[in-house]
């Protein structure tokens, strides 16, 4: 056979229950240990350590580690497709990445300035980074495009899970924030060895990609010209999900400096619980009609729209009640959203021998904005209007992202 046919090849045969189970089990040990700090932790560490500048804390924080994880995502993957060793390449990098997460929450707990946590959650980011390069090249590399659906499922299903038990583990029994770090990073490690540790990559096929300076600069270029799809769909998934993360980041300072509720934390576990039932639904379900229809697209475009409608509930209705309602459509819009798109973008990737690197590149668009998003919504939030303004430019990216994976031409 031709190398350019078998650098192309697709994977043909499904993945095992097993397979599917450990993945699942994986991701839910990675969003408990990554969103929970976000939503809950590290908000209350920087109001415990300088509470009239936490939301300016905050938002530097992660813009900082948005910066990494800018960087770290696709040259991670870059790395990961030249990597040869005995233990494989994708697996490399999946269990370095476990390590220096973990490592990096155990640090965060003593730091006693807001310039220390901002450098340990650098660190978080690079670990998560790390990790992603084996973990959404091991999809790729393995899953064929009739299960890439349920299989992405598999990824973003246990976000919105991992986030409620790590919500509730932390505000109900847990007490310590130093404890609370701890917690997440032994609950990482556990949950991924069994995936890590059976997982087997996929043979390599092909040549092997030169490992040098000017190589790896230029990898990191995709040309919109010659890619016009893989363009759309990044500039899409960016949208979203800065959208997404505007509406979502600053929640419990909404509750507590907004709306002024009595008990925030237990107001954010409520909205969260609302959000889990509705995203789970829609991420597997969504995932499955997507692979049964094969039909990508259309189930991204309306997913994006129903998190615009949710932002714009709040900015015509501000309240506890409408946050409930609007966490609902917020959480089916997302849910569909996660599974159908991550689908979506591995048929849309440039190059087979170069998975790892383009998925990387697609990447920042999900992870990027989760950790930017903090430093516009401090801006919104102090200088331009408030909480209201802020669901506004949620609701117009999610919009705009909708638009553009509309201009997707070779996904139905």
């Amino acid at each position: 056979m031709p190398l350019a046919e078998t650098t192309t090849a697709e994977p043909t045969v499904r993945v095992s229950r097993g397979w599917t189970g450990r993945f699942t089990l994986l991701w839910f040990g990675f969003w408990m240990a990554w969103l929970v700090p976000v939503q809950l932790v590290l908000p209350n560490q920087f109001a415990a350590l300088d509470a009239a500048h936490k939301v300016r804390d905050f938002g530097i924080a992660n813009g900082a580690a948005g910066v990494v994880a800018l960087i770290a995502l696709p040259v991670a993957g870059a790395l990961c497709d030249r990597t040869r060793s005995r233990f494989g390449r994708r697996r490399v990098w999946m269990a370095a990445g476990v390590v220096v997460l973990a490592l990096s929450l155990v640090a965060i707990g003593p730091q006693r300035s807001w310039v220390g946590v901002m450098v340990c959650w650098m660190f978080a980011s690079l670990g998560f980074s790390i990790a992603s390069a084996g973990l959404f090249a091991a999809v790729a590399d393995q899953v064929p495009v009739t299960q890439r659906g349920i299989i992405s499922g598999a990824i973003f299903g246990p976000q919105a899970l991992g986030l409620l038990v790590g919500l509730a583990l932390l505000a109900e029994v847990i007490t310590g924030t130093a404890s609370g770090y701890l917690v997440l990073a032994v609950a990482v490690v556990i949950l991924s060895i069994p995936f890590v540790l059976r997982y087997v990559d996929s043979p390599i096929i092909g040549r092997r990609l030169p490992l040098t300076w000017s190589a790896l600069t230029e990898a990191m270029w995709v040309s919109p010209r010659a890619y016009p799809d893989f363009a759309w769909a990044f500039g899409g998934r960016v949208a979203v999900n800065i959208g997404n993360a505007l509406g979502t980041t600053y929640l419990l300072y909404f509750f507590t400096n907004d709306l002024k509720l009595q008990d925030p934390d237990t107001a954010l576990l409520e909205v969260t619980a609302i959000y889990l039932v509705f995203t789970l639904i829609t991420t597997y379900g969504g995932g499955v009609l997507s692979d049964r229809s094969g039909r990508r697209r259309r189930f991204v475009a309306v997913a994006s729209v129903l998190q615009g409608v949710a932002a714009v509930l709040l900015v015509i209705w501000p309240s506890f009640s409408t946050t409930l309602v609007a966490g609902a459509i917020l959480g089916a819009g997302y849910g569909a959203f996660l599974s159908v798109d991550q689908a979506l973008v591995t048929q849309v990737l440039p190059d087979a021998e170069t998975r790892a690197k383009d998925l990387g590149i697609m990447n920042i668009g999900t992870n990027v904005p989760q950790a930017i998003a903090p430093v516009v919504a401090a801006l919104v939030i102090d200088q331009l209007g408030g909480y209201r303004v802020l669901f506004a430019f949620a609701g117009i990216f999610t919009f705009i992202g909708a638009v553009s994976v509309y201009r997707i031409k070779s996904i139905r």
